[in-house]
């Protein structure tokens, strides 16, 4: 794709891509406010607005201003420690062994509640749960029904709720949930504070132990990070052994 050239300022290039660049270094919410064609004019008048500048300093030989070199050892000085840990950091390697090791000395680590995949109705009085109930008995599906007559937001979605383990849901609801088999309705509307719910279970998972390829990226994460805490501490004993450090107060 071409990097179409958008404006000039004194010969300097603004291109698509320096505007993109600036749109991606913003907060997501505010770049949202600069997605349409005025949106991104304003971008790039700024960019103009910067190039000008840029132009101004130059004349005005400010890059040979005190102040600005100092700016500049300072900016080069924070790269350059950023830039040496890097390189320390990532000296740190994982081998797929030392993963699936990980895993078997911890896998208490990885222990999954038992969990409930559920959809509900939610109406505001025992008698229409009631009368609702009777409807699904007699062949309306639950999430007709629940699109047609719950007040719950999930109504859109035929009831659905999702996944969820215990502590999640209210406490009558929870009980009533997980005391069901998989593709039971409540054979009684569940009264809760928000009102009275009929509760069709579409899955159920026991507690267990994670597979290993659910949990690997996690772990080679783990095991990244606590390798590269190794390699920082060795780095910085040496390196203190190595330079004079004092401690003033």
């Amino acid at each position: 794709m071409d990097n179409k050239v958008l404006a000039k300022v004194n010969g300097i290039e603004i291109t698509e891509n320096d505007v993109n660049l600036l749109m991606r270094s913003l907060d997501p919410q505010v770049a949202m406010q600069f997605y349409s064609p005025e949106g991104k004019a304003q971008l790039l008048d700024e960019l103009v607005n910067q190039e000008l500048f840029y132009c101004d300093a130059i004349d005005n030989n400010l890059e040979e201003d005190e102040e600005f070199k100092a700016e500049i050892e300072r900016m080069k000085r924070i790269g350059l420690k950023q830039y040496a840990l890097r390189k320390v950091l990532n000296t740190a390697k994982v081998t797929e062994d030392e993963v699936e090791k990980f895993y078997k000395e911890h896998r208490e680590n990885f222990l999954e509640e038992e969990s409930v995949s559920a959809s509900h109705i939610l109406v505001k009085t025992e008698e229409e749960a009631k009368e609702l109930l009777e409807k699904i008995k007699s062949g309306v599906s639950f999430e007709d029904v629940a699109k047609e007559h719950s007040t719950c937001p999930s109504s859109s979605r035929g009831g659905e709720l999702g996944n969820f383990t215990r502590g999640k849901m209210v406490p009558e609801f929870e009980e009533a949930a997980f005391s069901m088999k998989v593709g039971d309705v409540s054979k009684a509307p569940v009264k809760t504070q928000f009102g009275f719910h009929l509760i069709k279970v579409t899955d159920k998972q026991p507690a267990g132990i994670k597979a290993f390829d659910e949990v690997k990226q996690e772990i080679f994460n783990t095991v990244l990070s606590l390798k590269q805490q190794e390699k920082y501490l060795e780095k910085s004993k040496e390196l203190k052994e190595k330079y004079k450090v004092e401690i003033t107060e």
